[in-house]
């Protein structure tokens, strides 16, 4: 009897503990425990000082302005689409302001807006604007957005909960937040149980919004699914979308954008359930997650643009703000995390941003270990992945990325080992990204081009190889779902990095091999980029390989000659059609090399083939009567054959000093690059560099002795 006593004390405990916490506000990114302790902060250190004064600054300028909640209208970039956004981020302010200023005047700032919400939800139809019912919002064009103003907005809500009487509050939640959370789940059940980022900002703002307003059994169902069994929901999502080194399926710009409603969620999990211990789920997952995006930058804070990418995109964003706050506060404090706080230059006002404030002020940040590593994709790991290979300090670094991963589902595009190369802060060889002006209203309404499809998802449009100007998988995405490259090699040596993988499948008769590595040689200063691309088929195919890239030609070994006028499209489907052929030479020995300078650097990428060689000059462009593609530049390496090896050393050297005029190392040092022989289980490549002759192999069968230079 005694212990039913005892267990019937504990469920009443837990239910009462919950109960309890709910009704404790804020609760959320800050809590009521470290306001006092926040106040302090503000006034101790700088950057909460600055981030609090950016914040407060909003919301001053919010409250000198007339509260304005359009019905809505307007597509994304459009005017009632921004002023909802400019709402829910002037809420989120001025709640905040609150919290640390303890003016009244901001608590009611926001009252007045979420009332004004209140009066009219229920009133607005699905959005004018949606281009199709099933993604259809109410206050936006796209139910995404309504669920990202919803997360935005609850947090809003718990700051000024204790400033509002319980008329009001009753009002905002049974008019408007109600309201929503059963068009999130119920309308948009779809949607809810989704694997993938627009069900995880669905779930995201169910869940939070569940604790904030104390209904468990939206919490419940946020978790674990609109079924309650566990094959969707948050932890499923945290399952199917993560692989075990938190990398995202869709790619490191979508991983930015999908990490804000995982970790706020998660922070909210920890705050009334610890017992969930959900920042240790998966082995520290979410931990992992937030890792891999700042891994998965370059030096200069933009995010490696693979799949729909928009290419701007840097680790400044509110996203990875929230994501490094929460990572260093509330999981672990890996204090090269402060490194990039610093470079954000804001923390959130929150119990978080406290901490890395002071740590910040105490002066413990040391520089970000960007690593060479091989980053496993897919649930369990097995979907291949992403190779980065890195030389040098954070100020002046070599970067060469293999995209040897899954195809990413809808935003994934087909470039089954594309390469990119980065130095001296720019890109070299870049990918495209996403055809689209993100909430540029006269742009299609912001959304994708169609452009996106014919040219920017094609393999062409990367540097990846294309067999009959036909795009891998035939541009389909679902059996490119299907199936992904595998991992053949990966070594992380100081003067040999190398990261070789295979795609069996992009092609029904053809096996493509590629092989990156960064290799030091005595007498350069900088590593050499040497890439391999094999291609092996029972048949003849026209292989062409396009290098990409930024800055100017300054050096040919073969004579250039652009036709002035009456350009021709290279091709007529594929992304073909979208380019213009500007110049072709015919290379009778097989090799030649292209001299690029690139941010006052020179760039020379000495190439080879195993087959008669082709090399056309090529520019983005053609058949774009809406001017909607962005300028680009490639030299393509072309060639007919059965088996098809490509190779190239790319050699990075001298510079320009524009200031002074002068020149510096203008010409390369590498010579006489030949193909030696290639085949199924090897590739023999030599040149020469001061008088020296050295050899590099691949090795496609010892895994042991993979490649070798000497």
């Amino acid at each position: 009897m005694n212990y039913l006593k005892k267990v019937v004390l504990v469920i009443f405990c837990a239910f009462f503990s919950l109960t309890l916490m709910a009704q404790t506000h804020p609760s959320l990114m800050l809590t009521k425990a470290n306001v006092a302790a926040l106040r302090k902060g503000v006034a101790s250190y700088p950057l909460l000082r600055q981030s609090y004064q950016t914040v407060k600054n909003a919301a001053d300028k919010a409250l000198a302005e007339p509260i304005v909640v359009p019905v809505p209208k307007d597509g994304g970039g459009g005017y009632t689409h921004e002023q909802h956004k400019k709402n829910y981020s002037s809420m989120l302010s001025a709640a905040t302001a609150y919290q640390i200023s303890g003016e009244k005047k901001y608590a009611d700032y926001v009252k007045k807006v979420l009332l004004n919400y209140a009066s009219q939800y229920e009133k607005w139809p699905l959005h004018p604007k949606s281009k199709n019912k099933a993604d259809a919002g109410r206050i936006f064009w796209q139910c995404l957005n309504d669920f990202v103003w919803q997360i935005y907005t609850i947090q809003a809500y718990d700051l000024v909960y204790d400033a509002l009487s319980s008329s009001d509050r009753r009002t905002i939640e049974e008019q408007l937040f109600e309201p929503i959370l059963k068009f999130f789940t119920e309308d948009k059940r779809e949607v809810f149980d989704k694997i993938h980022n627009h069900g995880t900002w669905n779930l995201a703002a169910v869940g939070i919004s569940g604790y904030v307003l104390n209904k468990k059994a939206y919490v419940e169902t946020a978790i674990n699914g609109s079924k309650k069994d566990g094959k969707t929901g948050y932890l499923a999502q945290i399952n199917q979308l993560f692989s075990p080194d938190g990398y995202y399926m869709e790619g490191p710009y979508y991983q930015r954008y999908a990490l804000l409603p995982f970790v706020l969620f998660a922070k909210a999990i920890n705050n009334y359930e610890p017992s969930r211990k959900i920042f240790e789920y998966r082995n520290k997952l979410l931990s992992k997650a937030i890792q891999t995006s700042l891994q998965t930058s370059y030096t200069d804070k933009t995010f490696f643009p693979i799949n729909d990418a928009i290419k701007d995109k840097t680790y400044e964003s509110i996203e990875l703000v929230y994501g490094v706050d929460l990572a260093y506060a509330d999981i672990k404090p890996e204090v090269d995390l402060l490194d990039i706080a610093r470079q954000q230059g804001r923390v959130i006002v929150s119990d978080a941003g406290l901490k890395v404030a002071a740590d910040l002020a105490a002066g413990k940040a040391v520089p970000f270990k960007y690593q060479t590593l091989f980053i496993k994709d897919g649930a369990k790991g097995e979907d291949g992945g992403i190779g980065i290979l890195r030389n040098g300090p954070n100020t002046d670094q070599q970067t060469v990325l293999l995209k040897a991963g899954s195809q990413g589902m809808g935003h994934g595009h087909f470039d089954r080992l594309g390469l990119l190369f980065y130095d001296n802060t720019t890109e070299i060889f870049p990918d495209y990204g996403a055809a689209r002006f993100l909430n540029i209203d006269t742009k299609n309404g912001g959304g994708y081009l169609p452009e996106n499809n014919s040219y920017a998802k094609q393999t062409i449009a990367h540097n990846a190889l294309v067999v009959d100007q036909t795009s891998h998988f035939d541009a389909k995405v679902d059996p490119a779902d299907a199936t992904s490259p595998s991992l053949l090699y990966f070594s992380n040596q100081p003067n040999l990095k190398v990261v070789s993988a295979k795609e069996a499948k992009a092609y029904a008769d053809v096996t493509m091999i590629r092989t990156a590595a960064l290799v030091k040689v005595d007498g350069l200063e900088k590593p050499l980029l040497i890439d391999v691309m094999q291609a092996l088929s029972t048949k003849n195919h026209q292989y062409d390989l396009p290098f990409w890239y930024k800055g100017q030609l300054v050096n040919t070994s073969f004579p250039v000659k652009a036709k002035a006028d009456g350009l021709n499209a290279l091709g007529a489907k594929n992304g073909y059609q979208h380019l213009w052929l500007n110049a072709s030479n015919k290379l009778e020995d097989k090799t030649g090399l292209v001299g690029l300078l690139n941010e006052n650097r020179f760039y020379t990428i000495h190439f080879a083939s195993d087959n008669p060689l082709e090399v056309k000059l090529v520019s983005i462009g053609a058949n774009d009567p809406e001017m909607n593609l962005v300028d680009g530049k490639a030299f393509m390496l072309s060639s007919n054959g059965q088996n098809q090896t490509f190779a190239s050393i790319t050699e990075t050297h001298g510079g320009t000093d524009p200031i002074n005029e002068t020149v510096t190392s203008a010409l390369p040092s590498i010579s006489e690059l030949k193909i030696e022989k290639s085949d199924a289980q090897q590739t023999v490549l030599s040149f020469k560099l001061n008088g020296k002759t050295y050899t590099y192999q691949i090795n496609y069968t010892d895994k042991q002795n993979y490649v070798s230079f000497r």
